[in-house]
């Protein structure tokens, strides 16, 4: 009984003095605030809010980066870049057999504008004159036909009138010319189904009168 009093008494001689050494040295304090603050911070809602999060692996979508540093551009058509009509056709408002419906090749359209400059060129009667290339909105459906600006400002009136065409036969189609949007309407029509006149084909137009084209 007296050997363990004797020890239990130099135990608690020896924490006293480790106790008294780390007091000393300044390790206890910086223990116990250490971890107080631990405590603090797992009990306190706003620390842990901000606290960074992480996604989970299974979660992280996973892009191939571009190796270009171009903007990305839609593909451009090739209709885009011809200021062609290249739409196409519905039968149903075709006003001739589909058969007879073409579309002129580029070297088409420019030996048939060629021959309607000569024509042009060799016209002595001094009235004034344009010329027109057709497109297949002229001649197979639709049937309106643009007249050049600057012609109509300077020869033809702004209102709506009636005009006559007249083919080189002599032979006279009625017509409507639209000056608000320069333009033929109406007998147009008839004179394009008359003549079979095609995708491509030039035609001159030769004001021989006030409400005449010739």
């Amino acid at each position: 009984m007296a050997k363990t009093n004797t020890y239990e008494e130099a135990r608690k001689k020896r924490l006293e003095e480790n106790s008294q050494r780390l007091q000393e040295l300044g390790i206890e304090k910086i223990s116990k605030t250490l971890s107080q603050l631990s405590k603090s911070v797992k009990k306190s809602p706003q620390a842990q809010r901000h606290l960074p999060k992480f996604k989970s692996e299974s979660v992280i979508s996973i892009v191939e980066p571009r190796r270009s540093s171009r903007a990305r551009n839609s593909v451009v058509s090739y209709r885009d870049d011809l200021d062609i009509d290249l739409h196409p056709l519905r039968k149903s408002y075709l006003a001739r057999p589909l058969e007879e419906v073409k579309m002129a090749s580029y070297e088409e359209r420019a030996r048939a504008l060629k021959s309607a400059e000569q024509l042009q060129s060799s016209l002595q009667s001094g009235y004034p004159s344009f010329i027109k290339s057709m497109v297949r909105s002229h001649v197979y459906s639709c049937f309106w036909l643009g007249l050049p600006n600057q012609f109509c400002k300077q020869n033809l009136p702004k209102t709506v009138t009636e005009m006559v065409l007249e083919d080189e036969n002599g032979r006279e189609f009625e017509a409507v010319y639209i000056g608000q949007k320069k333009g033929l309407s109406g007998g147009w029509r008839a004179f394009a189904l008359h003549h079979k006149l095609d995708d491509g084909d030039a035609l001159v137009f030769e004001l021989v009168e006030q409400k005449r084209f010739k």
